[in-house]
């Protein structure tokens, strides 16, 4: 038995185009004698509550979502989760209940959205399961993404219509580091494969940011609104997030800006190094160029032909060991290739980890010397 009445709850889903509500995702609670509700995530979580008695209260809390939903506005679409540790007691061809009752409520299957959770595991009915679902006119989504096990087994098993990022490493990865590598990673994955995102648990601004950064078509948490048992308007947080969403683009456009300045200043480096390819180093006064981490030159083949060129200790430091070393392979060069070969222009790299130092870095390069060489400077990228 389960200690509580089963209660639908709801959590808008922000549309980043509009900043208007495009949506809500229902969830369990439990309304003790008292009348306070309580998440019944623990109670999924824990394996010792009994599976019948949460398949009660799976479907009762879906069987109240629907019905309420008649009370939302039309262009609204309605999220509910769906276990896989259901999915897998069900027999070949057996009807879905999940089906019946969206059915039986009158809500439209093109307004629905069924969310495969992580619990209980992958499941072999799952695909054809999630066919059926789509036959009918829902859309999948898989909730949790970039947690646990078989993640991409299962998109590409599933197909998602959306993947919702798993919120504790989205939210691990605003704060930065390798988990923000990874997840703007998965981001990219679910735009090539025609997914939309969703970024849940947004409770700053600077996940807000971050989710912006990844492509997030919605965007739910605490920064706007807690679940609820009463429906938002849909304009309830469009003057909100359009503070917000001005205040993300200012911040990307100063850092465009830092970006012209660094071009500018790179331009003047090797404009130098154009006059006077050999031997220039020393003539740099390194406090110009504070973020300029190493120089080095390469042929046109990708081989490099001088020492590597460092500011250490008040002066300039050459380390041969990469002599010889080819990087034709790295994407830079063969970016630089392509794009700078023919005009001789500055190319600039992505930020990228160096495998190295562990340092977040860019590369510039220029050919130089009639294009027979290829000047090459690495830039700390938390220096600009």
């Amino acid at each position: 038995m389960l200690d509580g009445q089963p209660t639908a709850v709801f959590q808008p889903f922000i549309d980043t185009a509009t900043g208007q509500i495009a949506g809500v995702e229902a969830l369990a609670r439990l309304r003790d004698a008292h009348g306070h509700l309580h998440s019944a995530g623990p109670l999924f979580a824990d394996p010792k509550t009994p599976a019948a008695a949460l398949r009660r209260l799976d479907r009762a809390v879906r069987e109240q979502a629907f019905a309420r939903f008649h009370d939302a506005p039309s262009d609204w679409f309605l999220s509910v989760n769906i276990s896989p540790r259901w999915i897998a007691r069900l027999r070949p061809q057996q009807a879905l209940p999940s089906l019946r009752q969206l059915t039986s409520s009158g809500v439209d299957p093109r307004r629905a959205v069924f969310e495969i959770t992580e619990l209980g595991g992958a499941s072999q009915r799952l695909a054809a399961v999630a066919a059926r679902y789509r036959e009918a006119g829902v859309r999948i989504a898989i909730d949790d993404f970039g947690a646990g096990y078989s993640q991409l087994d299962r998109v590409l098993a599933l197909r998602p219509d959306i993947l919702k990022l798993d919120m504790r490493l989205f939210q691990e990865a605003a704060r930065g580091g390798p988990s923000g590598e990874v997840v703007k990673a998965l981001a990219m994955m679910a735009e090539k494969t025609g997914c939309w995102i969703i970024a849940e648990g947004v409770e700053t601004e600077a996940e807000l940011e971050f989710a912006l950064e990844c492509g997030a078509r919605y965007v739910q948490g605490y920064l706007f609104a807690k679940p609820e048992l009463d429906f938002f308007a849909s304009s309830a947080f469009v003057e909100c997030f359009a503070e917000l969403r001005n205040a993300y683009v200012h911040k990307k456009l100063a850092e465009r800006m830092q970006l012209m300045t660094l071009r500018r200043q790179l331009a003047e480096l090797f404009t130098q190094f154009k006059h006077s390819p050999e031997g220039l180093a020393p003539q740099i006064t390194p406090g110009a160029y504070p973020w300029l981490i190493r120089l080095y030159q390469c042929d046109r083949h990708g081989t490099q032909v001088t020492p590597n060129l460092e500011w250490r200790n008040g002066a300039w430091q050459a380390d041969d060991r990469y002599l010889g070393h080819n990087w034709s392979w790295r994407p830079y060069f063969y970016q630089l290739l392509a794009e700078g070969w023919e005009e001789r222009r500055l190319i600039l790299s992505n930020t990228y980890r160096d495998a190295t130092t562990n340092q977040y870095c860019l590369t510039a390069g220029q050919f130089i010397d009639n294009g027979s060489r290829l000047l090459l400077v690495d830039i700390d990228a938390n220096g600009l």
